[in-house]
């Protein structure tokens, strides 16, 4: 009777560990398909901050470079802005000087002309007093 309580608790035993590695096998393949489920959630969650992050950076490289656009705008138009100013007073130096060349120039005619007059006139006196004389 002792070995026949031996034998059914042997097989009790037995029977027992056999259940406690399926189980345990059962609890192993459950483990790694929870692992698997989160390490493609992980993958997945990765990617995600991935093209968000690449998304982000895309933005603020777009808009770093409307930025330097503009500023490269305004540069340019404030350069063109000073190369009108310097060329029109460049313009209007040039028309001052022209203006006080011509001036000159007339005064010179002007002093050119009254010298001929005045030599014609100084002819025309000797020559009317020759006529008069010899009248």
């Amino acid at each position: 009777h002792e070995r026949e309580h031996d034998r059914e608790i042997s097989e009790l035993v037995t029977k027992h560990e056999e259940e406690m590695e399926k189980l345990r096998a059962e609890l192993n393949k459950e483990q790694q398909h929870l692992l698997d489920e989160v390490q493609q959630q992980m993958a997945a969650t990765h990617r995600a901050e991935i093209e968000q992050v690449q998304l982000q950076s895309q933005t603020m490289h777009n808009l770093e470079l409307e930025a330097l656009r503009l500023s490269l705008n305004n540069l340019h138009t404030s350069q063109l802005e000073l190369t009108q100013s310097n060329l029109r007073k460049e313009k209007e130096t040039a028309l001052v000087e022209l203006r006080e060349m011509l001036n000159d120039k007339r005064a010179q005619e002007i002093a050119i002309l009254q010298s001929r007059h005045q030599l014609e006139w100084e002819k025309l006196k000797e020559q009317c007093l020759k006529e008069k004389e010899d009248l």
